[in-house]
């Protein structure tokens, strides 16, 4: 290994280090109760080095979610490549997105409070992080498509919409409010139950049957309204 190749090699390595201690410090607490300083503190090196690798801190935070952001993206591209009916795909990354929640929360809670407004869309790893659910909106479009040709899914469905609306309903109930989360303990039931039961009320909505336009008089040979 020549000696241009030893110091990039120890350029990535210190810069892992600096974002495995920032992700330490970022898992353990707020965002605004982290500083710099203790970043630089935590991965022993001078402040000064730090900023030659991450412009600022919002920029290290962004990077952190991009991990669980990847993290998440790879789970779909598993589900993706399961040789099962397009149906069952889209159940599975639901299922997928769920089980990232559970099993990577400090993400989770990271991806959500990034996507307040107090973040600057100029950050670089902004585009870094939409292209990465992008993807995820894709792949389940794919599997909805799949769902189609395969007649597991309703054929008067479009794949774009449907994937919209089922990634939007995902991230809703991830990011629900704990005041929600008390009202459907009120009501006796747990919020992993609410998660379970949400596929029982998706599926027969995007399964074979009646279409929209039918059930509303609207389909061949009806008037409609």
């Amino acid at each position: 290994m020549g000696i241009a190749d030893r110091r990039q090699r120890e350029k990535e390595m210190r810069r892992l280090s600096i974002l495995d201690a920032a992700e330490r410090l970022f898992f353990s607490r707020r965002y605004e109760d982290v500083s710099m300083d203790e970043i630089a503190r935590e991965v022993e090196l001078n402040k000064a080095t730090i900023y030659l690798y991450f412009k600022n801190k919002e920029t290290l935070f962004a990077t952190i979610v991009l991990r669980g952001v990847l993290i998440l993206q790879e789970k779909y591209i598993e589900c993706m490549e399961k040789q099962v009916p397009g149906i069952e795909k889209v159940i599975m990354m639901g299922q997928a997105y769920y089980e990232f929640s559970k099993d990577f929360p400090d993400y989770q809670r990271m991806i959500q409070f990034y996507g307040s407004e107090r973040f600057s869309k100029e950050n670089p790893c902004t585009a870094e992080i939409g292209k990465g659910y992008g993807t995820c909106r894709m792949i389940l479009a794919d599997a909805v498509k799949e769902g189609i040709d395969d007649n597991t899914i309703r054929s008067d469905l479009d794949p774009f919409l449907t994937s919209m609306y089922l990634m939007i309903s995902f991230m809703g109930i991830l990011s629900m409010e704990d005041k929600w989360k008390l009202v459907i303990g009120t009501a006796g039931f747990s919020y992993e139950q609410f998660t379970r039961e949400f596929f029982r009320f998706i599926t027969p909505a995007i399964s074979p049957g009646k279409t929209f336009d039918e059930m509303n008089g609207q389909g061949p040979g009806s008037v409609g309204l």
